[in-house]
């Protein structure tokens, strides 16, 4: 049987999905974005240990949203937006949907209003 909707490129965004439903790996991506920093530069707002804030790192690295390179003996680690491209695309499918369902929603809020204000004068 064919598994319909799993390539290599789904595959992927299964790890961007799972790297970015953290909170604390989306606050670290938010620091990453005003620029490269180091693990200790990572950790400091946060109230846990480096090797935590590394653990999470790995997630961001195997997910492909961040890249570390070697400088002296600092690893310091930069975004890498490509694949976050890829999730936005792939959530941009479903705008059509949601935007459609949004105008059927405010359709419907407005019929109810109507219908109330129709009521209050009747009454």
């Amino acid at each position: 049987m064919e598994r319909i909707g799993y390539t290599v490129e789904t595959q992927n965004l299964n790890a961007v999905f799972a790297a970015l439903a953290d909170p604390t790996r989306r606050a670290i991506l938010s620091r990453l974005a005003a620029g490269e920093a180091s693990v200790n530069e990572i950790a400091a707002p946060f109230a846990m240990s480096q090797p935590a804030v590394s653990k999470h790192l790995k997630v961001l690295e195997r997910a492909g949203l961040v890249e570390r390179d070697v400088d002296r003996q600092r690893r310091p680690a930069r975004l890498k937006a490509e694949p976050m491209a890829a999730a936005v695309c792939w959530l941009e499918e479903f705008q059509r949907f949601w935007s459609s369902s949004f105008d059927q929603l405010d359709g419907l809020l407005e019929r109810l209003k109507e219908a109330e204000t129709r009521g209050d004068k009747n009454e």
